[in-house]
């Protein structure tokens, strides 16, 4: 039947799997050019790496083609005529053209970047005046770039005219009409998909980072991606951009990038345990609301609370990110997210100093647990770039009988599967887990139902069952052998529904709990730290705990040396935030926007114009210095 358009869409089938091949070759052609970059140990890990780059070849392809994909399917009568096909014709191979171009471009810039190509690459174009000649000089001196671009294109174009669409006029427009209108609803919805990376809720789009979850070596992330991806992805996502406003010598005397702690006898080494608390914000905690004076407060986690009462805790912190993955980020490698997160950035595939790198550096096994589908909100793949030896996820897990049906296990079987699992470790090892329950649509297990208070908000009662889920944890490792000697470390990734207006106030948005315990009494991890603090100290007061005296990167401090360091407390609402002393400075990268007293956390008198003290000259200038070291460690790779 005509009205089925049988060989439109086969022929729609066959000029996107060409696209596909294609782009395998330029793959291939990519690794062949840059093999003593990317070490890949034989046939079969090149083949896997090249498969799971199908995902990424397929958002690449959907977006460049999703214009000539609907022009194929839209009912208009005219679609097999000779004219029309040539016009598809030229659509697809200008389009597909400029876009595979971006892949060869890379046979040579990968040398110099060490990253595929982004949008990091117009923002240094834009200030050179000389682009052309660059361009046909590079060209002159790689000449072979040219020439496999040519011959490919050419065999590209040989094999797309090698199945034609015949002419044909359908006689019964309305099943012509109802079939192209349901193929194009199911075409739409397949390409979404696809762009995504795949339709589970619990996944965000793919993103630079996922390209990690695959890999043994950062490196082998650039082999999985494609030029087009890495570039589209970053498009409208790069704000980084380097500036100078100190002299270096003002950030190495006064942010102070690298810190050494010298602690001796730490012997045997602490095993660490740090829990990444999803949604998990200071509002909801009695613990870390004793100073507030909110009438009539309510706290959600009374375990945590207890557990409050034996620890060090920081009861002015603050999350350095808005998101799962800059919490990660932030509380692992002390990387926060400005305007435009990091992890989400051109930048994010180098090598990272971490807690993670030093526990490796140290000896220590090192895993990640996170009982979400593999891959999900990135942290697979960010976990190999930061060198995680091991990943527990829903797969490793294998039993669907205790999963959400959204995002993930539900935490209590999954905390004690961590429990369990880190028995089986050899001390000392460093572990990190990332729970899931405390998220949207804020359910608890239906066995559960009425345990825990529910309170206003939705998020109360999953809170309730996160702490629980805590309680147990703590029940089942306390018999365990490695437990006396280890420190935990309890955190949220941000913050989440609001219930009182002291926490409706612009920084508070941002407040969390820190939790540092030990049932060992030598690492004396018990009190209050009333300073300001970020999840950008964990990094750091870990490394100083578990005896680490080699230098570290970190823009956090230790909130247990005996040092005195000062803070600066970093995180964005839009503009970047700084609390330094006792002022909170909003900088919008050129400008500032705002200064307020340390206590006006509403941001309600701007004094910005109005008071002008040394102090807060200083910390203007302390807030520009940081900025301007965050922008060079970033963009130039300067993380280790």
């Amino acid at each position: 039947m005509k009205e089925i358009r049988f060989h439109e869409i086969l022929a729609l089938i066959y000029r996107l799997a060409l696209a596909y091949f294609f782009y395998q070759v330029a793959r291939l052609l990519f690794w062949f050019f840059n093999n003593n970059l990317i070490p890949v140990e034989g046939i079969g890990e090149y083949l896997k790496l090249a498969y799971h780059g199908i995902a990424f070849d397929t958002t690449a392809i959907l977006y460049v083609n999703s214009l000539f994909i609907l022009l194929s399917l839209i009912p208009i009568l005219i679609n097999t005529k000779k004219g029309y096909q040539k016009f598809l014709f030229y659509l697809y191979f200008i389009t597909n053209g400029i876009a595979y171009s971006m892949n060869f471009g890379d046979f040579v810039y990968y040398k110099f970047s060490q990253a595929r190509l982004t949008t990091a690459v117009m923002n240094v174009a834009q200030h050179e005046n000389n682009i052309g000649k660059i361009f046909f000089t590079s060209i002159a001196e790689h000449p072979f770039v040219v020439i496999w671009f040519v011959a490919l294109m050419a065999l590209w174009i040989f094999l797309y005219k090698r199945v034609k669409v015949p002419i044909q006029k359908p006689v019964k427009l309305i099943p012509y009409f109802i079939f192209s209108t349901v193929t194009l609803c199911l075409t739409a919805l397949l390409v979404v998909g696809g762009i995504r990376g795949d339709f589970k809720h619990s996944t965000r789009p793919i993103n630079l980072v996922d390209a990690n979850r695959y890999v043994k070596k950062p490196s082998q992330g650039n082999l999985v991606l494609n030029s087009v991806f890495s570039f589209f992805r970053t498009l409208n996502t790069n704000n980084f951009r380097e500036v100078h406003f100190v002299d270096e010598s003002f950030i190495t005397e006064n942010i102070k990038p690298y810190k050494i702690y010298h602690r001796d006898g730490v012997d045997p080494k602490p095993n660490i345990v740090i829990f990444i608390l999803e949604s998990f914000g200071k509002e909801y905690s009695g613990a870390f609301n004793k100073n507030t004076d909110i009438k009539d407060f309510v706290s959600y986690t009374p375990f945590f609370d207890s557990l409050a009462n034996q620890s060090l805790i920081a009861t002015n912190a603050f999350a350095n990110g808005r998101q799962s993955i800059h919490g990660m980020s932030s509380v692992l490698a002390g990387i926060p997210s400005l305007k435009d997160a990091f992890t989400g950035s051109p930048y994010t595939n180098q090598k990272i100093q971490s807690i993670v790198s030093v526990s490796n550096d140290m000896g220590y096994d090192t895993s990640f647990f996170h009982g979400a589908p593999n891959g999900s909100m990135g942290f697979l793949g960010f976990g190999n770039i930061l060198g995680f030896k091991h990943y527990y996820g829903k797969n490793e897990y294998n039993n669907d009988a205790d999963f959400d049906g959204i995002w993930g296990i539900w935490d209590e079987p999954f905390f004690q599967y961590f429990a369990k699992t880190l028995n089986t470790k050899k001390s000392p090892f460093m572990a990190t887990l990332f729970s899931v329950s405390s998220h949207h649509p804020f359910k608890v297990p239906e066995k559960y139902r009425g345990k825990f208070k529910k309170g206003p908000l939705e998020i109360h009662e999953p809170i309730g069952y996160t702490d629980y889920a805590l309680k147990q944890f703590f029940e089942t490792a306390k018999k365990m052998p490695w437990y006396e000697n280890t420190i935990f470390v309890l955190v949220a990734d941000h913050t989440n529904q609001i219930g009182y207006p002291e926490y409706e106030k612009a920084m508070n948005r941002f407040a969390i709990p820190i939790l540092f315990y030990s049932p060992n009494p030598k690492y004396k991890l018990k009190g209050e730290v009333t300073e300001p603090a970020q999840q950008m100290d964990i990094y750091p007061t870990l490394a100083d705990l578990m005896g680490y005296n080699k230098k570290i990167r970190s823009w956090g401090r230790s909130l247990v040396s005996d040092k005195k360091e000062d803070y600066i407390i970093v995180n964005s609402s839009g503009v970047e935030q700084f609390i330094i002393g006792n002022y909170i400075y909003l900088f919008d990268g050129k400008d500032f926007t705002g200064i307020y007293d340390i206590k006006d956390l509403g941001y309600e008198d701007n004094l910005l114009g109005k008071v002008n003290t040394p102090e807060i000259k200083n910390g203007e200038l302390k807030s520009k210095a940081w900025y301007q070291d965050y922008m060079d460690r970033v963009i130039n790779r300067k993380l280790n």
